[in-house]
């Protein structure tokens, strides 16, 4: 896969370089750990195979061979050679097709998965791109134009038309409430302070990265007059309170060690609500159990790695005659959108030659 245009920011990702923190290195990975997964099952991949990572829009990839692909987490509003693109579904790519991401429907970062991953070396166990460190991805930086992004091999698993329920996809709100277990510093803030912060509203700043989303909103109190810890261990979801009493919810390419006390840890189910929350979000906190958590995580996962994504296909074969000559075309769809006009994607085959079109009506 050829990239004609990063957009803003274009990542390889996976489920990230775990194992290594004792040593100071970033977990990193999928921002959106959720979309990876489940764009990874659509087209048959491992689930923690790498994916392209497509933040805000802009970007432009040409496919050197066919490929299976599916798209998920924030809708960019893809297209396919001018195709409008069905979000969170496989689709079949003929070689030498432009794949476009224009900008932000809902969410903030777009996961493209292609059938057979993406074959960049392991780094660490990993092939996601820590870009800050120079670790990963291609020559450990960002997606540049002109970077060619090795496909791995096809491992036949892969069905054009798989579909992630729409009952099952995660809502990318501008209102979001998160579900916080209480951190290891509570002792830290005083009971005004922590009553704001689970009582209060916070705005997601333009300072978010990767590394941390920065938020606006009521100061928390210190019970000691300082936020400053000895340095220990942090993780994703980890939420810091700097000096100025505004919280920091550290996020993948976050540091392994703060000196910031820590008011609480984001249940990892709501992790990916962060992952795409651009700034201008409004996020409340509200407190879980550990046991909670982990029961919540357990409950979603389970639900996404047992869910049908094989909706029934249907399948017409003719022979089609174009200016006298005579052409062999099938075409296949899925029958749960047969009645939805111009909401079809659709594999159309013509003498052997596949494509992906949208078909506006079927009689």
């Amino acid at each position: 896969m050829i990239v004609r245009n990063p957009g803003l920011l274009s990542l390889i990702q996976d489920a990230g370089r775990t194992g290594f923190q004792r040593y100071g290195v970033s977990v990193s990975g999928a921002a959106d750990q959720e979309a990876l997964l489940i764009g990874n099952l659509l087209v048959g991949n491992e689930p923690d195979d790498a994916a392209i990572e497509v933040t805000f829009g802009g970007a432009e990839f040409e496919f050197s061979q066919d490929a299976y692909v599916a798209i998920t987490g924030g809708d960019l509003q893809p297209s396919l050679d001018g195709t409008p693109l069905s979000m969170w579904e496989s689709f079949f790519v003929p070689a030498g097709s432009m794949l476009h991401l224009v900008a932000p429907m809902s969410g903030m970062r777009s996961y493209i998965a292609i059938d057979g991953g993406i074959d960049t070396p392991l780094v660490l166990g990993s092939r996601s791109t820590h870009y800050s460190s120079g670790l990963g991805g291609i020559s450990g930086s960002a997606l540049k134009p002109g970077d060619i992004v090795p496909l791995g091999i096809n491992t036949d698993n892969a069905t054009p038309g798989a579909k992630f329920p729409s009952e099952l996809r995660t809502e990318y709100g501008s209102d979001l409430t998160v579900r916080v277990i209480a951190g290891p510093q509570q002792e830290q803030f005083s009971p005004t302070g922590i009553q704001s912060f689970y009582a209060s509203a916070y705005t997601v700043t333009e300072s978010s990265d990767r590394q941390g989303l920065r938020l606006d909103g009521p100061q928390i109190e210190s019970s000691q007059g300082k936020y400053d810890i000895v340095s220990d261990a942090v993780v994703p979801g980890s939420i810091q309170v700097p000096g100025d009493g505004k919280p920091i919810v550290l996020m993948t390419d976050s540091q392994t060690t703060g000196g910031y006390a820590k008011i609480g840890v984001v249940a990892s189910v709501d992790l990916p609500l962060l992952a795409q929350a651009p700034p201008g979000t409004v996020i409340h906190f509200a407190e879980v159990s550990v046991p909670e958590a982990q029961s919540l995580m357990r409950e979603r996962r389970r639900a996404i790695t047992e869910a049908d994504m094989l909706t029934p296909l249907r399948k017409t074969r003719q022979p089609l005659t174009v200016d006298g000559v005579d052409k062999d075309v099938s075409v296949t769809y899925r029958s749960d959108d047969s009645s939805q006009p111009g909401g079809t994607l659709a594999s159309v085959e013509i003498n052997g030659i596949r494509s992906t079109v949208r078909i506006e009506e079927i009689n």
